[in-house]
């Protein structure tokens, strides 16, 4: 049964329009006003205040901590230095990918990982015969994401510690409201911003003194319906929305691997053995199938589609979550799996994969459109990610 999340006692009572919804077994807010404008708005403008306690949180400790996450991630862990977070996916022995997520390295020896989905048996699996603990930390730490251009001024306000000078993907042990913190310059909107990790029993302590000081800088709590709309800007892939879990997929074609999640970036082929690695090497040698990339839907053509039935375009107002096919040269090339209407570009866009020979950026392809209960296709341009990525961001 879902449960509230330890922010509850706050949060609840923000509740206009009882928007609710379940991510990872909590009871969550898809928006706390009426309608999510203001939300989004404070992420872009000033700054959001968002809960994000639900994702999966593990501690990876002792001499073997480092080696574990080095088999089963794509990313070379060893070079992860002590205050640093590493942002990464992991795969099954074919390389397809299981999940994405955070590694923060907290100590020489003690690191923590953060998952959309349960990963404690994947983990535990892989760490036969090492010297290492693995710890389930999901309910015993809450976790604030504090987002947005003003961010870094108001958590200096109510933060003992050095938030100015914390760098992009670093995290520092801090004092917010009296309470122990860890916080770190990540986030899941492709802004300037934070996420705050807090032990659960200080949660609401935390979120007072961050909203005590709020006003000052516009801040507004924000629902998921407005972070949706961010990480479409920002580019950023959404667990069994824009790929398929390894672990979850019925049939192979449900799989990807990172190279065709925009993700080569994040596989480290040169440094230790991991899971998946053989497999990765050979398709970064011969290239892939299929891409993620960007879905710019031109505006002019969309117009067209509805002004044959004399309708103006309805754009949706949330961003969607659903596979709408992709077209070029009379056959299905891809397909979108999620979009929105950008309130700040002013552009109505969507994440994709396309086969490879349509992932150029300008190359146009057709996304298909239903329009009073007919299919007609609209043009659009495939487009280099991410949509919105702003300077300051990492500055």
């Amino acid at each position: 049964m879902p449960r509230f999340l330890p922010a509850a006692p706050r949060t609840t009572p923000l509740m206009e329009g009882q928007h609710w919804r379940r991510w990872g077994g909590y009871v969550t807010a898809s928006s706390y006003e009426l309608t999510h404008d203001r939300e989004y708005a404070a992420i872009r403008n000033a700054v959001a205040l968002i809960d994000v306690t639900p994702l999966y949180k593990y501690v990876v400790e002792g001499r073997d901590a480092s080696r574990l996450l080095d088999r089963v991630v794509t990313r070379d862990v060893g070079k992860c230095k002590v205050g640093q977070v590493m942002y990464t996916p992991w795969c099954d022995s074919h390389g397809k990918v299981i999940d994405d997520g955070t590694i923060a390295r907290l100590g020489e020896q003690r690191f923590r990982m953060t998952s959309a989905d349960p990963s404690l048996r994947w983990l535990s699996m892989n760490a036969v015969g090492m010297d290492v603990s693995i710890d389930d930390v999901t309910d015993a730490l809450s976790a604030f994401s504090v987002q947005g251009p003003r961010s870094r001024e108001l958590l200096a306000a109510v933060t003992e510690g050095d938030v100015a000078g914390l760098g992009y993907f670093r995290v520092i042990e801090a004092k917010i409201g009296g309470a122990p913190v860890t916080i770190s310059r990540t986030g899941y909107t492709g802004d300037l911003g934070y996420e705050v990790w807090i032990p659960v029993a200080k949660t609401v302590e935390v979120w007072d003194a961050i909203a005590a000081r709020g006003d000052d800088w516009g801040l507004a709590p924000c629902g998921i319906w407005a972070m949706d709309i961010a990480r479409i800007e920002a580019g950023l892939i959404m667990a069994e929305i824009d790929y398929t879990s390894a672990h979850h997929a019925v049939i192979e074609s449900q799989k990807s691997t990172p190279f065709e999640l925009n993700l080569g970036w994040a596989v480290s082929l040169g440094g230790a053995p991991f899971v998946g690695k053989r497999p990765l090497a050979i398709e970064k040698e011969h290239g892939s199938a299929w891409q993620l990339v960007g879905i710019d839907v031109d505006w002019e053509s969309l117009e067209q589609c509805y002004r044959e039935v004399d309708l103006p375009p309805r754009l949706p107002t949330v961003a969607w979550r659903s596979s709408v096919p992709l077209y070029a040269g009379g056959k299905q090339i891809g397909y979108a799996s999620s979009g929105c209407w950008s309130p700040l570009l002013k552009k109505y866009i969507a994440l994709a994969h396309v086969e490879a020979p349509w992932a150029k950026p300008g190359a146009e392809v057709y996304m298909e459109v239903t329009v009073e209960h007919r299919r007609k296709q609209a043009l659009a341009r495939v487009a280099k990610l991410p949509f919105f990525d702003p300077a300051r961001k990492r500055s």
